[in-house]
């Protein structure tokens, strides 16, 4: 049932999160500024209307809600808005949003559909260490996401020069330096937030389980994970990687995160997959 307060504005939430996909969607054809400041300002309202949801469930909860599919596809979807309106903030480049919004919606929606209650924690996992390992992780894959987003515009952009149409997505869309220069500034955000989840997790896997690593399937991937974005970085600062070669490698680091997030946990059995939280 649908009934509770957080529920009730979770789904307030997801309709703002529509119309504003919509209205940065609009912006591609409509560039004025009252589309912009219309899609900034719903977009904004989502993700208040949807912290206070979240804050709610974990009221109700008694301890950070991210120990199911549906708190952490809601949690990762509102820092994912959170990421995106920082972003348009520091650069001003709303026609990113209507690559963004999308992937947000789609987040929040699938969130909808696998919606369960709230369940008290095991008492193994009654930590601090919860909420500070979640939110680091969190924090770290929302910002691969949106270099992910960045990523597959650079490489619109880049077929649209190459292959000379000069049309209207072209002349919205930002410049290929600019896409590559923000690509890179995401990573230097995202990777130390996933090197923080990594060892906030080992350090409440050992207050938890009695041992700092224990090659579980989730703590494999995201060592996969961290290894591929330190690959990337490494590779822009020592081998010169720019452009389009960093913005595939980008979206194969992205791939590696969804299957961490959500392919090991409903896949492959361990301590960390959601039938066990």
């Amino acid at each position: 049932m649908w009934n509770k307060v957080d529920d009730i504005l979770f789904l307030v939430a997801i309709g703002f999160y529509l119309v504003a996909t919509v209205l940065y969607m609009l912006y591609i054809f409509v560039p004025s500024d009252n589309v912009k400041k219309g899609a900034t300002t719903t977009l904004l309202t989502a993700f208040v209307i949807h912290g206070i949801s979240f804050a709610a469930r974990g009221v109700m909860a008694g301890h950070f809600p991210v120990t199911s599919l549906f708190e952490s596809l809601s949690f990762y979807s509102w820092l994912l808005a959170g990421g995106y309106l920082l972003l348009e903030l520091k650069y001003n480049l709303p026609v990113l949003g209507a690559f963004v919004s999308p992937l947000n919606l789609v987040m929040a929606l699938c969130a909808f559909f696998v919606r369960q209650p709230a369940a008290p924690l095991p008492p193994a996992l009654k930590s601090g260490w919860l909420t500070i390992h979640a939110v680091t992780s969190f924090i770290g894959e929302a910002a691969f996401a949106l270099s992910f987003v960045v990523s597959v515009v650079y490489l619109l952009q880049e077929r649209q020069i190459k292959k000379k149409k000069m049309g209207m997505l072209f002349r919205r869309l930002p410049p290929l330096n600019k896409l590559d220069d923000i690509n890179y500034k995401i990573l230097t955000v995202g990777f130390p937030f996933l090197t923080l989840g990594i060892i906030t997790g080992a350090v409440w896997a050992n207050y938890a389980w009695g041992s700092y690593w224990s090659w579980d399937p989730k703590e494999t991937w995201s060592l996969i994970t961290w290894l591929v974005y330190a690959g990337i970085l490494h590779g822009r600062l020592t081998a010169g990687w720019r452009g389009r070669r960093a913005a595939i490698f980008s979206i194969i680091g992205f791939g590696c995160v969804l299957f961490t997030f959500l392919g090991v946990n409903l896949l492959l059995p361990g301590l960390h997959s959601y039938s066990r939280m």
